[in-house]
């Protein structure tokens, strides 16, 4: 049986969540065959009077905006959560099951500028933004009726997101959803049984391997994980241990939103397009007393494959069985590695 992974299918695990993924890289010895048109530059405003995220503008509930200069919040005219929410059902057979789930939705505005994202901001802006999210994060979760607090961005509108201007979300759910369930479940028993906290030692193995290592600075590392699912998903994790934003020091965070930077500069210049992506953060549950397992880490689910018209889909097999990629997270690594951080709009002709 041979060892060399880059030639024969295999299945990677994900310590995180208990998942696997197949990897197929004998399929594709070259990722990047095939055409690779040059995209349109789309040149958005500065300020759209029909956008209802824009200062001053009123949104489709009638509330105004009022006239922001850096990050704006409010309660989501729109929310998936409501403060109150149905009674609890299950039938004798466990098969028609029911349990309540309330909560808070807010949107997070991160600049008054309609034309910008994260990766075009200036790191005093993005600082601003991590500062928003951490004080979210500790007044949500200190609400009797808050148990998890999710916060998230999708950009582009393949991922759903219904305006350019650059936002991003926070829901607060009475209980903690299956993902983070999941990878609390998972970094608690792997304390257990190893006596070290998951992260902090994928962190060590990766620094040392360096192959999925897309940069790093003083606080935090940029990643392919051996484990990914989705062509180019990437995680920034901080090197020391932590549970939540809100242990970051005031230079932990000024390195934080220096990555953010970085990584969306990276997704920007690997099409020369606005890259589209989820991305979101993992903590531990704010009134969970036994949080010395938690790692807190960002995640990014970016659909792209092969250009900025080209993306992955779940399909056949992997809606059917697991998922599958055909480029190894080492090839997808080096790609964003070897791209410059000079975002692709500012380098001129």
């Amino acid at each position: 049986m041979s060892n060399n992974f880059e030639d024969y299918p295999h299945k990677r695990f994900n310590p995180l969540t208990g998942e696997w993924v197949l990897v197929s890289p004998h399929r594709t010895k070259r990722p990047w065959q095939g055409k690779q048109e040059k995209p349109a530059v789309n040149t958005l405003p500065a300020y759209d009077d029909k956008c209802y995220l824009c200062p001053g503008n009123t949104r489709n509930q009638g509330a105004s905006n009022p006239d922001y200069k850096d990050v704006f919040i409010f309660d989501n005219d729109f929310p998936a959560l409501l403060h109150e929410s149905v009674g609890g059902f299950c039938d004798e057979d466990n098969l028609f099951k029911v349990e309540p789930e309330s909560g808070i939705c807010r949107v997070v505005c991160f600049s008054p500028r309609h034309d910008l994202t994260l990766s075009r901001m200036q790191p005093e802006a993005v600082r601003k933004v991590v500062d928003a999210w951490c004080e979210q994060y500790s007044e949500l979760g200190e609400r009797e009726d808050i148990g998890y607090v999710q916060i998230f961005e999708n950009r582009g509108d393949i991922m759903g997101c219904s305006n350019p201007h650059p936002h991003g979300q926070i829901w607060a759910t009475r209980s903690t959803p299956v993902i983070p369930e999941s990878e609390d479940k998972r970094q608690r028993e792997y304390l257990a049984e190893k006596g070290k906290c998951l992260l902090c030692r994928y962190v060590e193995r990766e620094l040392e391997n360096k192959k999925r290592i897309i940069f790093e600075n003083d606080s935090f590392v940029a990643l392919v994980p051996f484990w990914a699912v989705w062509p180019f998903e990437t995680m920034l994790l901080p090197k020391a241990h932590m549970g939540a934003m809100v242990d970051l020091t005031p230079a932990q965070r000024d390195d934080l939103a220096e990555a953010l930077i970085r990584m969306g500069i990276r997704f920007d210049n690997l099409f020369e397009t606005s890259f589209p992506y989820s991305m979101g953060i993992h903590q531990r549950p704010p009134k969970n007393k036994d949080n010395k397992h938690w790692h807190w880490h960002i995640h990014y689910y970016p659909p792209l494959l092969r250009s900025a018209t080209v993306k992955k889909f779940m399909v056949g097999f992997e809606m059917l069985g697991m998922p599958q990629r055909d480029i190894t997270a080492e090839q997808s690594a080096k790609q964003l590695r070897d791209l410059p951080e000079e975002h692709y709009l500012d380098r001129g002709e």
